[in-house]
């Protein structure tokens, strides 16, 4: 069986690291909306009970973002009644 494109791109380190990045954001905000949607909250709902804004909230959800801050991820898990977890792996 022969590889597809996109295993033969992530033979390329640069592009695994580019790939590892966008998709850890996207995985960031996924989560987010995810629960909040669970919760039946808006993206104003969780903000206010974050004690951040709503743009805030749609930066973090979109996937785009670079500029995580840990301290706003945990004000965004308490709020949405969970636990912020960060790991490394090696």
């Amino acid at each position: 069986m022969s590889k597809t494109i996109f295993d033969k791109e992530m033979e390329n380190p640069r592009f695994k690291s580019a790939y590892k990045i966008e998709s850890f954001k996207l995985r960031i905000g996924e989560a987010i909306a995810r629960l909040r949607h669970k919760r039946h909250m808006t993206q104003l709902d969780l903000a206010r009970k974050a004690k951040t804004s709503r743009s805030a909230i749609a930066r973090y959800e979109s996937g785009e973002y670079q500029n995580y801050n840990i301290v706003t991820l945990q004000k965004i898990a308490q709020a949405l009644g969970t636990e912020l977890k960060v790991s490394f792996k090696a």
